[in-house]
């Protein structure tokens, strides 16, 4: 009898260890969700005002280039996410979209800046923010059990036409990089050299666009599955990745 009313105790015990690290993973998630939507809103609104004021896109990207990079660099967590189980979402698909955008901003705008004022650069920067404004608003009302329909519409609809926008502005604005990737041989590594290894970075940005190939249709398809499964409650089985 000792035996079984010790068992009931531990179990209770580990009851309330998963219900109260579930209640902290809730509340982290939903600030973490709230801070995404506000500074990509902050983001929205300086691109708007500037435009305004300025009349022109020449000059924009510097003028909002730290938030963006804080906000951009802070979505690393969506990778410590999904390795700690908090969302049910692939660490593969998470870690591509996050990797390129990381990629695209420290590696590319930032570090080139003669492309900051290419109108791709403006193209990828409107469709990330209309994108994460939609996402983040989705995941935080779910999160609140108040999610209004016309947000679960935005969020699997409008993908459909920003997300190949969004490619095209990214392969556009790489594309605009390489002449000044070349002449400036910028992270690159020439023989001879003590480590005995040769890098270019000039082609690595080649590989970079060529990689759009295979994994652009892979992480669009995934979305028009979720879309079915989510707007039209298809059951979608999917393999393990």
């Amino acid at each position: 009898m000792a035996s079984s009313e010790e068992e009931g105790s531990v179990e209770e015990k580990e009851n309330a260890k998963k219900k109260t690290i579930g209640t902290l993973a809730t509340a982290w998630l939903t600030f973490y969700n709230i801070a995404m939507t506000a500074g990509w809103l902050v983001l929205a609104i300086a691109m708007a005002r500037f435009y305004i004021e300025k009349r022109t896109h020449k000059g924009l990207y510097r003028a909002i280039q730290k938030t963006l990079k804080l906000f951009q660099t802070f979505a690393s967590f969506e990778l410590v996410h999904c390795a700690l189980g908090l969302v049910r979402t692939s660490v593969l698909v998470t870690g591509v979209q996050v990797s390129s955008r990381i990629f695209m901003v420290w590696l590319i705008t930032n570090t080139i800046r003669q492309i900051q004022d290419e109108e791709s650069v403006i193209l990828f920067l409107v469709v990330w923010t209309v994108t994460e404004i939609t996402r983040y608003s989705y995941y935080t009302f779910n999160l609140l059990n108040h999610l209004p329909y016309f947000i679960k519409w935005a969020r699997y609809n409008l993908f459909i036409v920003l997300y190949p926008l969004g490619v095209a502005g990214e392969l556009l604005t790489i594309y605009a990089a390489l002449p000044y990737a070349r002449r400036s041989g910028m992270y690159s590594l020439r023989l001879p050299n003590k480590y005995n290894i040769s890098f270019d970075y000039y082609y690595s940005l080649f590989i970079v666009m060529c990689s759009y190939i295979p994994l652009f249709p892979q992480l669009y398809f995934h979305m028009l599955r979720q879309r079915r499964k989510v707007l039209h409650g298809e059951i979608i089985v999917e393999k393990d990745e």
